[in-house]
């Protein structure tokens, strides 16, 4: 009769009669191998490999029979290790100590299979039941002293030290109290604020605590030694203002009714404005725009601009459009170029030209004229004047 080697550890299992002469040596063999299934052992995969089988030896030194496994080597992405024969029945920690950062995933048959990342490492064992092996992860349920693995997870990632978490150590507070601290975003600088704080008394590098009358030190609250005289009606005007410290600071002007640079302008109590001399020399500037006809018809939008300009595409009638209320002096300049063909322009009614006749318009190809037009009765009435003529 010959050896079988059918248990979870792969020992030779010698038949009746059988080893004569040698069954010393193999039971001495037997004994090393169990001793090595509760020891600890290494296993390289082949560099950068997908797939990685590790067989345990019948009766012989093997890592793969170790309790505490190790796979070292260097990987560019997961590798699946099967784990074999399909047949064996057996617990492992396996530690995943490749580089690359890649995970390996533990198999042994068609069964459940349990991934180990890199630099973890995991307690699972193997069903043994041949071609539909699965592998099951031993402390997926694990529970200590009556803490859930869900408990347990909340400690994943905590950076806290011994010292700071020991500031638990005797605390009194109920689970529902413990829970206000549930999505606290402060940091450990501004919950410690707090530390020292006394309700009703200003303490320095602290945060201000009212007293149960909504009063500090019993007074009047001091900014930097200097009593706050504003009610409360005065400091609500802050109530809803959305301006950025920079915009509000457009305000801090040095004279009401002088201009500054990035500064708001305003009027002195005369309702004067004044530039500053720096802005005497700065240029005076006014929107541009080109208006267009459509269907014989053109506009010039008195709320969009002072300076307009028209290139004739066809025989086309002027609408001065939007113009400031009566008592507010507006004026625009119109430059007209004329079109290839000769175009013709029927100026609004409200235009009061010299000596009641509208100028005549220009007729060579691309010779521009120029009209200034002002008002003072909210439109009733432009002034129309020729500015130049034939500047092409």
């Amino acid at each position: 009769m010959t050896s079988t080697f059918v248990n979870d550890l792969r020992l030779n299992e010698m038949a009746t009669g059988d080893q004569s002469g040698s069954w010393g040596t193999v039971t001495n063999t037997n004994l090393e191998l169990i001793g090595e299934a509760f020891g600890y052992g290494t296993e390289a995969i082949t560099t950068n490999a997908d797939t990685h089988t590790t067989t345990i030896a019948d009766g012989a030194t093997d890592a793969g029979r170790s309790m505490f496994l190790k796979y070292t080597g260097t990987l560019d992405s997961a590798c699946t290790i099967t784990i074999g024969p399909n047949t064996v029945n057996k617990m492992w920690f396996i530690e995943n100590a490749t580089t690359g950062s890649q995970n390996i995933i533990i198999s042994q048959g068609s069964g459940a299979n349990i991934t180990i990342a890199a630099g973890q490492t995991k307690a699972v064992y193997s069903d043994g039941a041949g071609a539909g092996a699965a592998f099951v992860d031993a402390f997926a349920a694990l529970n200590v002293a009556g803490v859930s693995p869900t408990e347990l997870a909340i400690l994943d990632g905590v950076t806290a030290t011994t010292a700071e978490i020991n500031i638990l150590d005797g605390v009194t507070a109920t689970t529902a109290e413990l829970n206000i601290l549930d999505g606290v975003t402060s940091t450990a600088a501004e919950l410690n604020l707090v530390d020292g704080s006394t309700a009703g008394t200003i303490v320095n590098s602290k945060a201000v605590i009212y007293s149960s009358g909504g009063q500090v030190n019993g007074t009047s609250l001091a900014i930097a030694g200097t009593a706050v005289t504003s009610t409360a009606a005065e400091l609500n005007i802050l109530d809803g203002v959305t301006a950025t410290a920079a915009e509000l600071n457009y305000n801090d002007i040095t004279t009401l009714g002088t201009s500054e640079a990035s500064k708001v302008v305003t009027a002195d109590a005369n309702g004067d404005v004044n530039l500053a001399e720096e802005l005497k020399a700065k240029s005076y500037n006014e929107t541009y725009l080109a208006v267009t006809s459509s269907g014989g018809a053109t506009t010039v939008n008195c709320e969009t601009g002072n300076t307009f300009s028209h290139t004739l595409t066809e025989d086309t009638t002027f609408t001065f459009s939007n113009p400031p209320a009566s008592g507010t002096g507006y004026s625009f300049t119109l430059k007209i170029v004329q079109d290839s063909t000769a175009r013709t322009i029927t100026w609004p009614s409200s235009v009061d030209w010299a000596a009641a006749t509208a100028p005549t318009i220009s007729t060579g190809s691309g010779e521009v004229d120029v009209f200034v037009f002002f008002t003072t009765d909210g439109g009733t009435t432009f002034y129309g004047f020729t500015a130049g003529q034939v500047l092409s």
